[in-house]
């Protein structure tokens, strides 16, 4: 067994970002920090004298902020067209309400697309380069928007933003996964989610002040909206460059036994076992290979949960596109509808990181997840049956407090359950992506003639929601059932026929792996 003071601690922290590595130094450092972690001789005991608690802190400080500004960035470039469509945009380009619902729609189809790639070559690539360049790109697509002269024009400009922002919130996910174990992960993925929070309530802020610019430069408000705001994705993607930390292998502010450590956790996270002597050491796949791509797509769990997640993600967009319309429809003056929109959102927002704080500490996702959709049930409900203004805002703020902890929390929950890195990374895109074509559909629920009570969009809101909790309920029963078999096969001492390779190979499928539920 190894000792603490086996396993190097020459190389001390910086407080600085590193200075950029080779693609060649990058390789020789992720190889040579795996080799000590997945050594034989290593166990848990050899980084006895380490404090998790102070490690992860650091880990917290160093990426959180950057990811959570950066998608920030991006829930504010996606949804500040609903702002900018109640500045005058649909009169200014002279479009019909079906043509304004085609240029939310398309976004999806070209976001869901990209998704999977953009993924895949985060790894190859390095997040920090992958994740500024998509920024640049999408950044100057935004910036762009705001000189568009008609219908055409903006759908085109629309089909862009999909492809350029497709990486970033399926990556930053992903990118997460690379750090942080599976009990500990959604307490993090809710504190950089809760920034779309932020957003929606700093996009109304925001949208309230740029306005007033109407007329500067011999143009109309909304398209400074625009223009402002892809300027900054731009200027925050170059920052981004020099901040973000590749791996933990790498991390500069990590001494070199912290990553040993950090490396350790990660590659027998999931495991029954762990690496228990006389038991197989069964670390988790790192290396590329098509197979785990595949194996993504083959899986039956990734598509029951897409369900799930579309009975969020529909809600969410809806809210995210729609929230400012359908306050000003009851009545409100534009400016007011803004500014109504700030305090729903930094209600979810707090609530977000309460409850992912919760659901890491008793190691469950699926009773928060289910006990969310059905907060969204009863929203909804509010606002389809009542024509007083404060019921369907009352209405409208439960469903926001519900929709944002109930996000990260059902992206967490597949995370959780995919092993092997490349399946992971696979595995998220195809759930991200193809479950945000729930976003094209909610971008068409609420229709310009069905206002001011939307009823059509509110009740397929609430036919998306009910599906979600059948799947819902449905993952819960099989992973149950799943994880007794496998506690039987090993009680009979079955993973003996596998050797650690095999099992390694296997993921999320050998028998010394558990769901979580």
């Amino acid at each position: 067994m190894a000792s603490s003071n086996e396993i190097s601690d020459s190389a001390k922290a910086n407080v600085g970002h590193h200075e950029y590595p080779s693609e060649k130094e990058v390789h020789s450092e992720v190889d040579r920090i795996d080799a000590v972690a997945t050594a034989p001789e290593t166990t848990l005991e050899s980084f006895a004298d380490l404090d998790e608690k102070k490690i992860l802190r650091k880990m917290d400080l160093r990426l959180i902020p950057m990811l959570a500004i950066l998608y920030l960035l991006s829930f504010l470039d996606r949804g500040n067209i609903g702002n900018a469509k109640i500045e005058g945009l649909q009169e200014d380009l002279g479009m019909s309400p079906d043509e304004y619902n085609w240029c939310l729609t398309v976004f999806f189809f070209t976001y869901a697309a990209f998704e999977v790639p953009s993924n895949l070559l985060l790894k190859r690539l390095r997040p920090s380069r992958w994740l500024p360049f998509i920024m640049v790109a999408w950044g100057t697509v935004m910036t762009l928007m705001g000189i568009v002269r008609d219908f055409r024009g903006l759908l085109v400009s629309r089909l862009f933003l999909g492809v350029t922002e497709a990486g970033l919130y399926p990556g930053c996910a992903y990118y997460l996964t690379m750090w942080y174990c599976r009990h500990e992960i959604q307490l993090r993925q809710a504190m950089f989610f809760s920034a779309a929070s932020i957003a929606g309530a700093f996009s109304g802020l925001l949208a309230f002040g740029i306005a007033k610019m109407d007329g500067v430069g011999n143009l109309e408000g909304w398209r400074w909206i625009f223009i402002l705001e892809g300027l900054a994705t731009v200027l925050i993607a170059t920052v981004a460059f020099f901040v973000l930390h590749d791996f933990p292998e790498t991390a500069t502010f990590l001494t070199e036994k912290e990553r040993a450590f950090i490396v350790y956790r990660l590659k027998y996270q999931g495991q029954f076992h762990g690496k228990e002597p006389g038991r197989p050491q069964v670390a988790q796949a790192e290396e590329f290979e098509w197979r785990y791509v595949f194996a993504a797509f083959k899986d039956w769990q990734i598509w029951v949960n897409i369900f799930v997640y579309w009975g969020i993600v529909c809600p969410l967009y809806g809210i995210s596109l729609f929230l400012p319309t359908i306050i000003r429809n009851l009545g409100y003056s534009s400016s007011t509808a803004q500014l109504m929109t700030v305090p729903i959102y930094i209600t979810a927002a707090i609530l977000a990181v309460v409850f992912a704080f919760l659901s890491d500490r008793v190691g469950k996702r699926s009773p928060f997840v289910i006990s969310f959709l059905l907060m969204m049930i009863v929203g909804f409900s509010m606002c389809i049956s009542s024509t007083n203004p404060r019921v369907v805002y009352g209405g409208v703020f439960v469903v926001a407090c519900a929709i944002y902890p109930a996000f990260p929390g059902v992206v967490t929950w597949l995370s959780n359950n995919l092993a092997g890195s490349y399946k992971r990374s696979a595995g998220m895109a195809i759930q991200i992506g193809v479950g945000n074509l729930g976003g094209a559909m909610a971008s068409n629920f609420y229709r310009q003639r069905d206002s001011p009570q939307y009823i059509l969009g509110h009740a397929l809101e609430l036919g998306f929601i009910s599906a979600g909790v059948v799947a819902a309920f449905i993952l819960v029963i099989a992973y149950a059932s799943i994880n007794r078999k496998r506690d039987r096969i090993v009680q009979e001492g079955g993973e003996a026929q596998f050797t650690a390779e095999e099992l390694s190979a296997k993921g999320d499928k050998a028998v010394t792996f558990r769901y979580m539920i």
